[in-house]
């Protein structure tokens, strides 16, 4: 690496120039070359988003002729990287009512400049799916963001968002699966449940408080009918035993005595 400004001089001479070109190179022109200081990539990190266009840092370090790279002198720089434009689906539960935001281009993109991408969006109403052959034009205010403000349970089914560049190539692709519950149908709460988990005491308390648990003409005529039923089986306990004492022999006849005629 000592001498790579000076073996880029030379392919680049190699591919577009003569070798008659580049044969007249002098001595005093190499040492030249070799006086010049360029830059080098000493590090590359990761891409920050593992689908869709996002950003990649690397550490460049200064090289002038033969000496080593200075590590002091090194310096940080961002470049956009792509690994896959297609980031698949991804789902969330809200409930009607509530503010959703559906939000296409991200930190990373917004980064990057929002003005520097178009932005379309196409929906699957009622249904969870990646089918494209399902999807139709979707249009929205702010083109990167779909904002729900109040959510409706007809908002339920699939947004998908397509993402360009400026030169027309598609950086993302992405679909959001949502679902829309109704409040009076299931309690999301978790944080709520597990306390009562935790201390089951609460609960009790918090059902006692609340007063009754049925209303009053519910208790009355559950007492009526209460009363009712046990007044017919004491009744019928009363005949059964009236019945068998009738059917018991007169104690006060012997067995063998006759009445006289």
């Amino acid at each position: 690496m000592a001498r790579s400004a000076l073996w880029l001089v030379l392919l680049y001479c190699t591919l577009l120039h003569s070798p008659s070109y580049c044969s007249t190179l002098t001595k005093a022109d190499l040492e030249e070359l070799e006086k010049i200081s360029t830059w080098v990539i000493k590090r590359s990190f990761p891409c920050s988003t593992t689908c869709g266009l996002g950003i990649r840092t690397q550490e460049l370090c200064p090289i002038r002729g033969t000496r080593n790279i200075s590590s002091t002198s090194c310096k940080l720089r961002t470049v956009r990287c792509l690994d896959t434009w297609q980031c698949g689906l991804k789902t969330q539960t809200a409930t009607a009512g509530q503010r959703l935001v559906l939000d296409c281009l991200e930190e990373v993109m917004e980064a990057m400049g929002r003005f520097a991408f178009v932005v379309s969006w196409r929906f699957a109403r009622g249904v969870i799916t990646s089918d494209d052959s399902l999807f139709t034009r979707y249009e929205v205010l702010s083109l990167d963001k779909v904002v729900l403000d109040p959510l409706r349970e007809e908002d339920s089914g699939t947004y998908r968002c397509d993402v360009l560049d400026t030169d027309k190539r598609r950086v993302k692709r992405m679909y959001k699966g949502v679902k829309v519950l109704s409040p009076n149908e299931l309690n999301l709460d978790f944080a709520k449940g597990l306390i009562h988990l935790e201390d089951p005491e609460s609960l009790i308390s918090n059902i006692t408080t609340k007063g009754n648990m049925y209303p009053s003409s519910t208790v009355r005529n559950m007492v009526l009918i209460s009363v009712s039923i046990s007044a017919v089986m004491a009744a019928v306990i009363f005949l059964l035993l009236w019945g068998l004492y009738q059917r018991r022999p007169n104690s006060s006849t012997f067995p063998g005595q006759h009445l006289n005629d």
